[in-house]
């Protein structure tokens, strides 16, 4: 399996704010790559700079084993991309809009095939009808089969699903596993939304302020038999330090939101609640979480995140 996109030790400042600090990252040839973080932690930045929009402080880009800075039209030929919401134009139907994209992308494409991509994202009955007459989830859908007009090797997605309501989620996120699975494609998708791409990922990265926190294949990183415990008690702070001087100090994960963290194996879950009433712990509560986003939230820190999740 060939690397698509190799990003090392890659920077971007602007004046005194460092948006991507020292990140490094690589797409395989297949793959759909998740890239995760909150709101606001450099991924569109890393995206804008993928796509050669922004340039990089410092660092390298290779795409499709080519230099980004040095064969620049060459590697942007073989991309497709939507940078949050796509671009269209509003008054012309959708097969008026993919005859724009096709013309700007240079490449000749019969009217045929344009039917047959708006029949892979679900709009051939809509095929003639004004962009502007469409709901967001449609044109969302619309806005992916522009990015694929002059199948691309590479498809970047940012947010695709931002503002999407369930049904329009659900749409694109079968539109990514078809994309991938009956078309070969590699795709990089960005998301806050860390409940979908749990279910469409391969591997992922999730950084936080600029720089990575963790990367690797999802079943690597998401051990379904682990789970987060959130712990409240009536005196947090000194039952914290109590339980790092204890017999479950491997187990304390940190704190959030008022509660104490843990770590464990489901199997060992009866055991640490034994151990707690033996200590007398006075436990308020006593909550499993299992997610991609608890797993996000027990690496992050800080309430700006859950709010970022939220949205």
């Amino acid at each position: 399996m060939s690397t698509i996109v190799s990003v090392k030790n890659l920077y971007k400042n602007f004046k005194e704010i460092k948006a991507v600090n020292d990140l490094s990252f690589s797409v395989e040839q297949g793959q759909i790559y998740g890239f995760l973080g909150q709101n606001g932690a450099g991924k569109s930045t890393t995206i804008r700079m993928l796509l050669t929009l922004i340039k990089p402080t410092s660092g390298v880009i290779e795409i499709f084993g080519l230099n980004l800075q040095k064969h620049r039209k060459e590697v942007l030929r073989q991309i497709g991309a939507i940078i949050e919401r796509p671009d269209l134009y509003k008054y012309l139907t959708a097969l008026e809009n993919l005859r724009i994209f096709a013309a700007m992308s240079g490449v000749k494409v019969s009217e045929k095939k344009l039917l047959d991509q708006l029949a892979m994202v679900g709009l051939a009955e809509r095929a003639h009808s004004k962009v502007k007459t469409y709901s967001q989830g449609m044109k969302q859908r619309l806005g992916i089969a522009t990015a694929l007009v002059h199948d691309p090797q590479l498809v970047i997605l940012d947010e695709p699903t931002n503002g999407l309501d369930p049904q329009g989620i659900a749409d694109v996120r079968n539109l990514i596993l078809q994309l991938s699975k009956e078309m070969n494609k590699t795709l990089l998708i960005s998301s806050h939304l860390l409940s979908e791409v749990e279910l469409i990922a391969d591997s992922m990265i999730i950084i936080d302020k600029g720089e990575k926190i963790v990367e690797g294949k999802v079943n690597d990183l998401f051990d379904p038999a682990e789970t987060i415990i959130e712990l409240k008690t009536i005196d947090d702070e000194s039952m914290y330090e109590k339980l790092t001087q204890s017999s479950l100090e491997s187990f304390v994960h940190g704190k959030r939101n008022d509660c104490i963290l843990l770590k464990l194996h489901r199997q060992q879950v009866p055991d640490a609640i034994k151990q707690l009433v033996n200590m007398d712990v006075p436990i308020l509560s006593f909550h499993s979480k299992h997610s991609l986003e608890d797993y996000f939230l027990s690496l992050t820190t800080g309430s700006q995140h859950v709010e970022a999740l939220k949205n």
